[in-house]
């Protein structure tokens, strides 16, 4: 919904009915993840996807239907339908899309939770999508770390509901959540879609050079808050690194301690250290792989560089099970050559090693695409 949203709240705003799809939950190779949204206006007006144009002429005429009737409806478009054709899914995946009416009677919170989002405060909205009780389907709850606001219709079902929507929203999450018709842990019948807003995960890019620029354009495409750090001031300027969220003239071991120190780090930051220069990055990487909190630390350098650069480490008495967290020469073999190209390969070993890829050419692999994390015992798929 984030990208949707202030569309979303123009008609929330007005008085009006949105009609509101969201993927809630993928198979095989769907086109968009869990969490993609698309919004019909009254006036018939269109933002967003939830397939990258495969289904939406389907989703717009159901989003239509949905605010007639004031009746959510949670559908499943995919190759195994009779008419996944005519409705253009043709790629081999399957979505579940959740089709709502919003407005601001049954959406009394949605611009606090807008307010959250654009000041980077976690929130997650936790609607049941699918329930033997009709009038279920569509509550919803809102829930920061610390409050909860709405109900879903008992105490047990808001108690597990909330609890495992907090998990998710500290890990950053979408996901279905599945339970018993009154909130049974061990159970089926109702399932519960969770959005989390989480902040977004941070890039910090260390060394103010011509690659550092490539690597921050590529990060905030990805989604990444990119943070550039060098301390020569004459090199660290916004004017150098347009896509950067924020440009810090200092030590970079000295501010990347203060970041540890304020707790601005989680399991989703990923630390580029560019400068190959001693003096910058061993201090830089005797704070950075003694942090258990962060995703991925990588190092630019040639193999040379690399050797001497894991000599100097040891010697600062690095063990080999930290040495062992960094990802150096940084990227991966792509025959980069241009700051654009290598920063290409960087964000590839980034995405590869947070999902388990190979790296390998998908011409040559079998298997799934796409790959999820499914946690059967618990109840919760998270796509």
């Amino acid at each position: 919904m984030r990208d949707v949203l202030d569309d979303l709240l123009a008609v929330w705003r007005s008085g009006g009915t949105a009609g509101v799809g969201t993927v809630v939950r993928t198979f095989q190779s769907a086109p968009r993840p869990a969490g993609a949204s698309m919004v019909v206006a009254p006036d018939g007006t269109v933002s967003g996807s939830v397939s990258g144009g495969c289904v939406e002429g389907a989703v717009y005429e159901l989003a239509t239907d949905v605010v007639a009737s004031d009746k959510s409806v949670l559908q499943r478009y995919g190759v195994s339908d009779d008419d996944a054709f005519s409705v253009g899914l043709t790629c081999g995946g399957i979505l579940d899309v959740f089709v709502e009416p919003i407005n601001q009677q049954n959406f009394p919170n949605l611009e606090e939770v807008a307010a959250d989002i654009a000041e980077h405060r976690p929130v997650a909205v936790a609607t049941v999508v699918a329930h033997p009780d009709e009038s279920w389907i569509g509550r919803r709850m809102v829930l920061r770390p610390d409050e909860t606001f709405g109900e879903i219709g008992s105490e047990r079902a808001d108690d597990a509901i909330a609890d495992d929507a907090r998990g998710l929203l500290a890990a950053g999450r979408n996901a279905v959540l599945t339970y018993g018709p009154d909130g049974q842990r061990r159970g089926e019948g109702m399932s519960v879609f969770v959005a989390s807003y989480a902040p977004r995960p941070r890039m910090l890019v260390f060394g103010a050079i011509d690659f550092a620029a490539a690597v921050a354009q590529q990060g905030s495409f990805m989604g990444y808050r990119v943070t550039v750090c060098d301390a020569r001031p004459v090199f660290a300027t916004t004017a150098r690194f347009p896509k950067a969220d924020e440009v810090i003239v200092d030590w970079p071991h000295r501010y990347l301690a203060a970041q540890v120190e304020a707790g601005a780090l989680d399991g989703r930051t990923v630390i580029c250290v560019l400068t190959h220069d001693p003096k910058f990055d061993v201090p830089l990487l005797e704070v950075a792989l003694r942090l258990p909190q962060v995703a991925y630390v990588g190092a630019m350098g040639s193999r040379r560089t690399h050797l001497d650069r894991l000599a100097r480490l040891r010697e600062a008495g690095l063990l080999d099970s930290e040495l062992e967290r960094l990802s150096s020469p940084i990227g991966l073999d792509l025959g980069a050559r241009t700051p654009e190209e290598t920063a290409v390969s960087i964000a590839a070993e980034i995405i590869a090693q947070r999902w388990g890829g190979t790296g390998a050419r998908l011409t040559g692999a079998d298997g799934r695409i796409h790959r999820h994390e499914l946690h059967e015992d618990s109840g919760v798929e998270i796509a």
